[in-house]
């Protein structure tokens, strides 16, 4: 179980928890909470994640990575907490500066920004730090190792969608001291990212003339052909989906991309715009069950027999006043696809991002956790 997320204190350059009152044991003690089920569940790691997004300044990320003090303070920090909750070790979902994606004005989809880099992806911004902060996390996670090791405690990697893999990580320098590396395969493409075209945000395979580095299996086979072992690799699995609005200009030619106007409402759950668990959107779908299935909310669902690019459901909107939906997300039919894929590959697993936007209740069919399930039974 990783859980997430801390973050860096930018004054202090210490790993901090995000909120105190309902993490540390003088509030609502979530840390111990989750850190005790280990006396349920023997066999169980936990491991406190650090970054995530969970902080909208990203900055002091990188500046951490440019002085060696500011990396002792942070492991020191780290070390202290993890062994304070008795946490098995540290997870370094780190945040790097996203890539930017733009319209492609003459093909089919996008094209990204600027000179292309190794792995098709161009910068958010410049940074003219690259190489330094590349090689300040190298040091950071050898000098981690050295620092949790003789305590038994674990460290791993969480790359995060959209961050360029061929700029901030030293494959060669950095694998030999992660347990494990969490591969984020999905949100390729989003409505915060791209208002105006709905499409596939967690493909499994290339379809449809899309770029093969924009799909789980082209984002798993970069990190193989560094010289990766598999088994250390660990595919990420989402249990959402992303969701835009629809308008009466909006046309359906059987396939996506297609037109769009901006972030789908946000849902009773999530309250994101744009986000959707897999409960809020399984009550959208057809359903035997259901009685009022011609209700104007109903979504039209599109599976996809190839087992590539994943499912989704759309509405056009009823009136002009009426925004329709259009929403991709992950389902349990191709969870198990993932699931077969990771074994398939001789990954070392599956992760599920997160346990909190699957069907945690079984309001869907009456199945608790179904994504999970799905992946973990095709292992």
């Amino acid at each position: 179980v990783v859980y997430g997320f801390a973050v860096i204190d930018g004054a202090t350059n210490k790993l901090v928890p995000l909120d105190e009152y309902q993490e540390l044991d003088a509030g609502k003690g979530y840390y111990r909470a989750v850190t005790n089920l280990k006396k349920r569940y023997p066999g169980l790691n936990v491991l406190l994640s650090v970054g995530g997004h969970a902080d909208p300044h990203y900055d002091k990320y990188l500046t951490l990575l440019e002085s060696e003090d500011s990396r002792k303070a942070f492991i020191s920090s780290a070390r202290i907490l993890l062994r304070q909750y008795a946490f098995d070790g540290l997870d370094l979902a780190w945040q790097f500066p996203e890539i930017r994606i733009k319209k492609d004005r003459g093909t089919f989809g996008s094209i990204w920004h600027g000179i292309k880099k190794t792995f098709g992806y161009a910068h958010s911004h410049k940074d003219e730090k690259e190489e330094e902060h590349r090689e300040g996390f190298t040091k950071l996670v050898n000098d981690l190792q050295k620092s949790l090791k003789p305590d038994g405690l674990l460290l791993t990697l969480t790359t995060l969608p959209n961050i360029d893999p061929s700029i901030y990580y030293d494959q060669k320098e950095i694998v030999p001291n992660l347990d494990f590396i969490n591969i984020m395969a999905f949100n390729y493409t989003a409505p915060e990212r791209k208002p105006d075209e709905a499409d596939y945000p967690a493909p499994l395979y290339q379809g449809g003339g899309r770029d093969v580095n924009h799909t789980a299996d082209g984002t798993i086979r970069f990190w193989l052909e560094k010289g990766v072992p598999g088994n250390k690799i660990i595919l990420g699995i989402p249990t959402f989906g992303q969701s835009w609005k629809l308008t009466s200009d909006s046309k359906i030619s059987g396939v996506p991309p297609i037109n769009a106007a901006g972030q789908g409402e946000a849902g009773p759950q999530t309250k994101t715009p744009g986000l959707m668990s897999y409960p809020e959107i399984c009550t959208l779908l057809p359903n035997p069950n259901q009685k009022a299935t011609s209700s104007p909310h109903i979504l039209r669902l599109v599976t996809d027999p190839s087992h590539k690019l994943g499912s989704y459901a759309f509405r056009f909107p009823q009136s002009d006043s009426d925004d329709g939906l259009w929403v991709a997300y992950e389902d349990p039919d191709t969870a198990g696809y993932k699931g077969a894929y990771a074994k398939n590959k001789a990954l070392g697993g599956v992760a599920i991002w997160d346990l909190s936007l699957d069907d945690f209740r079984g309001v869907c069919n009456g199945e608790r956790f179904p994504i999970l399930k799905a992946a973990k039974n095709h292992l």
